[in-house]
């Protein structure tokens, strides 16, 4: 039997609500009960009512329970809290933990989606109490709030861990995240960026996904009146020193095989990384790009990916600097100018072009909208991908219309590899 009370959708008032709840408990019985969502606005007057609405339902094998307080805070006030049935549990909102001891021999998946309510001791306290737990989700948001639960966590059997901190108004207390999960698998971490990591036991982890964004935003500059000819390298040069190290996080995850990052992260590995481990492992690289944020670390990182199978760009467009390198059409004409003539200049692309030597045999581009960027990066990357075999690219929706076109466009694009025959559109 499901169970879902919600005091939006039930009678109004916190009274006739929680008569409600009493009153379809009655009615159940000594049903067995699998489900129970609750969803309210607590009263400190009910507290004792969502205590015995919570062990009622756990009493009767309750295999999953989720806990959604829409303002104030519901403690769960215990000194054991505990269920030998109990697979799935949600706390979110304003509710928290307040026991001594937690046991839940046979959860396998918790979701904290919290602001302030639950702090570190209760939170360990919760994740020990779980011992076979595999899936963990973790949110907190709230402006000025101190990171709590994704700061770190420790557990032998977690195999999937999703992780989104977002805390704009609290710089100073991201002073380290910890993680050590020997069975991890898999990992969604998404946070502004901490002074320091600490990974241990992570030989599990196989893919690994970051957003990882920098504290210091970057200065608004009108660009609408320049000419093609500038880079807007300056538009980082006079910003104030970066918070934050990422190095120990990036060399914590050198041995994964699929890696995906988002814009921000891009940018977090060129300014807060001060090596670039080998990803010996890797095959599976993503890139998401956007217009505000650059793509300076590229050839790093592709020349630290030596047995890169394949390479995902959702959206090729991003801004352009004179640091993006070889990875990048872009490159700045400044540069070229030093050269004495074209023909030495394309020899020295040539030799030193990160993805001259890159082994990527699949090119999967989404998002495409074939501006005159994106179909030199195309040109680009087909003119210097010597080991590829496939390509697959998918048309922005909103180009619906012109999707002909832009396939023609594609298809003119010479190719150095032999084994490149043809674009696939999907």
């Amino acid at each position: 039997m499901v169970v879902y009370l919600n005091e939006e959708e039930a009678l109004s008032g916190s009274h006739r609500f929680s008569d409600f709840v009493d009153k379809t408990f009655a009615l159940l019985g000594n049903s067995h009960m699998k489900k129970l969502s609750l969803c309210h606005i607590p009263t400190p007057d009910r507290y004792d009512a969502y205590q015995r609405w919570i062990w009622t339902a756990m009493e009767r094998g309750l295999l999953e329970l989720h806990l959604h307080a829409y303002t104030g805070g519901v403690d769960i006030e215990t000194d054991l809290f505990t269920s030998n049935t109990l697979v799935k549990l949600t706390l979110s909102g304003g509710y928290a933990l307040e026991a001594k001891r937690v046991f839940f021999p046979a959860l396998k998946s918790l979701t904290l989606y919290l602001t302030s309510r639950l702090d570190h001791p209760n939170f360990c306290r919760l994740i020990d109490g779980c011992p076979v737990l595999e899936e963990l989700f973790i949110c907190e948001a709230d402006s000025w709030d101190m990171p709590c639960c994704g700061v770190g966590v420790e557990s032998a059997s977690i195999k999937r861990l999703v992780v989104s901190v977002n805390l704009p108004g609290s710089k100073h207390d991201h002073h380290v995240a910890y993680f050590k999960a020997a069975s991890l698998l898999y990992l969604d971490y998404s946070s502004y960026v901490s002074e320091n990591y600490e990974l241990t036991d992570l030989g599990s982890l196989v893919e690994v996904r970051l957003s990882l964004r920098l504290w210091d935003s970057t200065k608004d500059y009108d660009y609408s009146d320049e000419d093609d000819d500038y880079y807007d390298d300056d538009y980082y040069d006079d910003e104030p020193a970066i918070f934050g190290d990422i190095t120990n996080l990036v060399a914590g995850i050198s041995n994964i095989t699929t890696l995906h990052l988002s814009p921000d992260s891009l940018e977090a590995f060129h300014f807060c990384c001060e090596s670039m481990p080998m990803f010996n492992n890797l095959l599976n690289l993503s890139i998401e790009s956007n217009n505000d944020k650059g793509w300076q670390v590229m050839p790093l990182l592709l020349t630290s990916c030596p047995n890169l199978h394949t390479l995902v760009f959702k959206g090729l467009v991003h801004r352009v600097t004179n640091k993006c390198g070889d990875a990048c059409a872009c490159i700045p004409k400044t540069q070229k100018h030093e050269k004495k003539n074209k023909r030495k200049i394309v020899k020295e692309e040539e030799k030193l072009c990160c993805l001259w030597t890159c082994q990527v045999k699949v090119l999967e581009i989404s998002e495409y909208g074939g501006s005159f960027q994106e179909l030199k990066q195309m040109r680009h990357l087909l003119g210097k991908l010597e080991c590829l075999e496939t390509v697959k690219v998918g048309v922005a929706a909103d180009n619906d219309n012109n999707t002909e076109f832009l396939r023609a466009n594609l298809r003119t694009l010479s190719r150095l590899s032999p084994k490149c025959n043809n674009i696939q559109f999907v």
